[in-house]
């Protein structure tokens, strides 16, 4: 895990597996408060997580993820009372925002100048129902501009991967045409991070990166694909004071 730059004056970081106190088949780092791991576990991880990121933990902001289009603007944690969202965005220095994931993408967004960070849970429903573009515009509006903005999109599962039956791939395509996905072994798929690309895209950013890392290909990733029950990795993105 290594803290990175995103943008001037703002950093991310991306979990693995590694380092925390769950059990298998939580072990080790289950940053996932939702699963069935022994929820002091998941606050010890946050915790340790926190440390060696060089934040305080009463100054991460988590959501109650449910596959939804919703975003919301954050200045402080909810605690144990977050409501049903999946996207955050805020420009309180110090504020990390995190993105919950196992084979779903985290789509950070950061404008430098505009001194405005966001964090999006993109799987298909959200992916199909636009958080990653809500996210973006709702930043817009308190300033933000696409053309400055960076994006990254985390670790997800991949094209050739996430097979799904014909007709779930041709109602995705249906929506967004760049999710349209073949396995190598030729069976129906979709790409999650190539259509939320296309989407930030159509909205005007340019700066898009990309996470290579598959979650279902990469042991050192939670994938709920590949192992059920299991954990949950983080993206984080915060401003620096």
């Amino acid at each position: 895990m290594i803290v990175q730059e995103l943008a001037p004056g703002i950093r991310y970081a991306v979990t693995d597996r590694h380092g925390g106190v769950s059990p298998q088949p939580f072990g080790s780092r289950n940053l996932g408060g939702a699963t069935a791991d022994d929820y002091q576990n998941v606050l010890k991880n946050r915790q340790l997580t926190a440390d060696q990121l060089d934040l305080a933990t009463d100054r991460v902001v988590w959501m109650r993820q449910v596959h939804s289009p919703d975003v919301q603007r954050v200045d402080r944690p909810w605690g144990t009372d977050a409501p049903p969202v999946d996207g955050i965005w805020t420009t309180e220095a110090g504020l990390a925002l995190a993105s919950l994931g196992a084979d779903c993408a985290a789509v950070l967004l950061a404008d430098p100048v505009a001194r405005v960070v966001g964090a999006a849970h993109s799987g298909r429903a959200g992916t199909l129902a636009g958080v990653a573009v809500n996210l973006l515009t709702a930043m817009a509006e308190a300033g933000a501009d696409p053309a400055r903005m960076t994006a990254l999109i985390g670790p997800a599962a991949c094209g050739h991967c996430y097979e799904v039956p014909a007709a779930m791939r041709d109602e995705a395509a249906a929506a967004v045409p760049e999710t349209f996905a073949t396995t190598r072994q030729g069976t129906p798929a979709l790409d999650l991070p190539a259509g939320i690309a296309a989407q930030l895209t159509r909205a005007g950013l340019t700066d898009i990166r990309r996470d290579p890392r598959c979650t279902i290909e990469d042991p050192d990733l939670f994938s709920h694909r590949r192992a059920n029950p299991t954990g949950r990795f983080a993206a984080y993105v915060w401003l620096e004071f």
